[in-house]
């Protein structure tokens, strides 16, 4: 196995002739530490838990995407413009590509969760979304309708606060990752990405009243998570999938 490439906050290597285009808008990054033999049973064959300072971290994510597009074409207003919330863990292939992979998706618009159920084999879930801006706040409210379980929900507060002038290793770890583990017919493939540096921002949880996590297989976690930040957005660029 190849040790791990590095973190680094701009990608390594760019995306030439994209696959998909679209933005990340208004995202809340909140993140609990895990001990890895809990996040290894949950990844994808051919991956292992990508570790910082002896722990790996699972991401709960949501945020607007705007505009899904395919190739260089314009980007879907409508069909292509929800709200989403992720699961997501750290993850690192044997050819020491650093990476997410997801365990759930939620989504507001059931096209585009049956497209990337039945083209990418992601676990995309069809749900009830918002997103309230008031001022300096965000409010993200999930409620999962298919395919389930029913249970999985989620209602995220948060106030954003100074801009991340010098983000931590930590901080480029948790969000500079540049690719997606997942697998298609039993076999490991990875989705590179491509978007500038994430203009972040502190935040302050009011309000995480959630079961997203335990329907994701991640019961038990407790207490407030270790880190939560804002960002208001990039463009992304995916590239084809190629074999991990």
């Amino acid at each position: 196995m190849h040790p791990p490439e590095p973190v680094t906050p701009e990608p390594l290597r760019p995306v030439t002739r994209p696959l998909l285009t679209q933005s990340w808008l208004d995202l809340a990054f909140l993140h609990w530490a895990i001990d890895p033999d809990d996040a290894a049973r949950l990844l994808p064959a051919g991956t292992v838990p990508d570790t910082f300072g002896g722990a790996t971290y699972v991401g709960l994510v949501p945020f607007r995407m705007y505009r899904v597009g395919w190739f260089n074409l314009p980007g879907i207003p409508y069909l292509g413009t929800f709200p989403e919330t992720n699961v997501r863990l750290y993850t690192v292939d044997e050819q020491g590509r650093r990476g997410v992979a997801f365990r759930s998706l939620d989504a507001s618009r059931l096209l585009p969760v049956l497209a990337a159920r039945t083209g990418f084999r992601l676990p995309y879930a069809w749900s009830r979304m918002r997103l309230h801006s008031r001022g300096d706040t965000r409010t993200y409210i999930s409620a999962r309708r298919w395919p389930g379980p029913r249970t999985a929900r989620s209602r995220i507060t948060l106030r954003i606060g100074a801009p991340v002038t010098d983000p931590t290793p930590l901080e480029h770890f948790l969000t500079a990752r540049w690719g997606l583990h997942h697998t298609v017919a039993g076999r490991l493939r990875y989705l590179r990405n491509v978007h500038p540096r994430w203009p972040l921002r502190r935040a302050e949880l009011l309000e995480c009243d959630e079961t997203l996590l335990a329907a994701a297989g991640l019961p038990g976690l407790s207490g407030p998570p270790m880190s939560v930040l804002y960002s208001p957005g990039v463009p992304v660029r995916f590239g084809r999938p190629a074999n991990a």
